[in-house]
């Protein structure tokens, strides 16, 4: 039975065993295809900002509230409406209403790119786009919050933190499409000082959107529901159901998620800037370098992928937190290509915070996990406090000091890590974990009763907590 009860340590070589059972193979394909659009739409983000303060003539900071309409507007205050319209309505109805919501955005940037060329008021056409980029985000936090927990609670639960890392792949194979697509039509001679280019790849942006919804309405999607959830949960011995406001493990890994995303749209935000002043670097070639570097986020998707298989998520969280703290660090102190080049280095190695810290923290909620699935998507709203942060710093000193803002969030996710790997009991090696699953099923089956003979015994469910 599908669920959240067993924590999120790989088991076995699931290169063999598989990443879920065959009936859910078309579900699975779909739901990751939702990776890929919201992939798409952030990645074309981190290069707008650039793109509207050449055109439109909006400061650094003025820049920024693109970020504040997509993770504040989108995903702080959205969230917990997408969390309840899942809760009742189901995973096919909220992806279905996040997909129309996502297309709606996208087909209005169309009317507020147009009105640019004959009108005189730029600050009211970036306001514009501001509001289409709050539709836009509002639909992909429905697809975060419903795609993200569909992938986490498929069966078998126990490799969550791989699958979810998996389908999040694609979402990097999207993000580096973005600046690649604006290198070549954003800052390029011809459209360099016009909005023309925007309004055709939003178009395209919507029509994409609309062919997924289309495929989803006529799949039947296989439903997990929190009834399946709650039952195999209660299997799981001396385990009391929480008011979602007690799960400590949930709340601590929505602060987690706030900080890292807060660092992640920092890093990307700030990218050209840094690169413009740090290396005398063009915004076409810096928009060139930043898709490199997320394919380096891509690349190290699928890495960690494969790494699960052999460490719990966890340690791999743990040791990449402290190296990104430390390149982090690098970044702020380096001055020219160095820093560039760590700037690009620090995404491989950020590249496995976000499926680990969503499947750990929303491990073993029962009836909650939808409810926490909302609350730590809610986490993703840290993109809208940050680059502003972050870009009054590099106003007032400089795009190299400004990064120094996401020493600490790496810093607090690093020790979050060890926090769940105690709670996890302490497991390093994944393989390791399976063995001693496996061990202490044969036990629990050769149990003898008093007189010699076998007694039926039911096996209790492994959790790390028991390992």
């Amino acid at each position: 039975m599908p669920g959240g009860a067993v924590g999120p340590v790989s088991a076995g070589n699931v290169f063999k065993t598989g990443l879920f059972p065959r009936q859910y193979l078309w579900a699975f394909i779909l739901v990751t295809s939702l990776f890929f659009l919201w992939g798409f739409a952030y990645g074309l983000l981190d290069v707008l900002n650039k793109h509207f303060q050449n055109t439109l003539g909006v400061t650094t900071s003025q820049t920024t509230g693109l970020q504040a309409a997509y993770f504040g507007i989108g995903y702080f205050a959205f969230s917990p409406v997408a969390g309840e319209v899942l809760r009742r309505r189901g995973y096919k109805f909220t992806i279905i209403m996040g997909l129309c919501l996502y297309s709606l955005g996208a087909i209005l940037f169309w009317p507020v790119a147009k009105s640019a060329a004959t009108s005189t008021n730029k600050q009211a056409i970036f306001g514009g786009f501001v509001v289409c980029t709050a539709v836009i985000a509002c639909g992909l936090s429905t697809l975060e919050v419903s795609a993200n927990s569909y992938v986490s609670v498929m069966p078998p639960v126990s490799i969550a933190s791989l699958r979810l890392q998996f389908s999040q792949a694609f979402n990097g194979v999207a993000s580096f499409s973005g600046p690649l697509i604006a290198s070549k039509y954003f800052f390029s001679d011809a459209n360099s000082t016009d909005l023309t280019s925007v309004q055709w790849v939003y178009l395209a942006v919507s029509a994409m959107g609309m062919i997924v919804a289309v495929a989803f309405f006529f799949t039947k999607l296989p439903e997990v529901s929190e009834n399946d959830l709650e039952l195999e949960l209660d299997q799981v011995p001396e385990h009391k159901q929480k008011s979602i406001w007690k799960e400590t493990r949930c709340l601590t890994g929505a602060l987690a998620q706030f900080l890292y995303v807060g660092a992640q749209v920092s890093i990307g935000a700030l990218f050209l800037y840094y690169t413009h002043e740090g290396a005398g670097i063009s915004d076409s070639r810096g928009s060139q370098l930043l898709s490199y570097a997320l394919i380096l986020f891509t690349v190290g998707r699928f890495v960690v992928t494969g790494l699960l298989s052999i460490f719990t998520a966890p340690t791999i969280l743990f040791v990449f937190g402290i190296i990104c703290t430390v390149v982090a660090i690098l970044i702020s102190t380096l001055h020219g290509m160095a820093g560039v080049a760590c700037l690009m280095m620090i995404m491989f190695f950020e590249s496995c915070m976000y499926p680990c810290i969503f499947t750990l923290a929303t491990s073993g909620l029962g009836h909650n996990t939808r409810r926490g699935a909302s609350i730590v998507v809610m986490g993703v709203s840290g993109g809208a406090v940050f680059p502003p942060m972050q870009a009054a710093i590099k106003d007032a000193y400089n795009a190299r000091v400004s990064f120094f803002i996401v020493v600490p969030c790496f810093l607090y996710i690093t020790c979050w890590a060890a926090y769940t790997w105690v709670l996890d009991g302490r497991q390093t090696f994944a393989l390791k974990a399976k063995k001693v699953e496996q061990t202490a099923d044969i036990e629990s089956m050769s149990v003898m009763s008093a007189d010699g003979k076998p007694e039926d015994v039911k096996t209790d469910i492994v959790t790390p907590n028991k390992l």
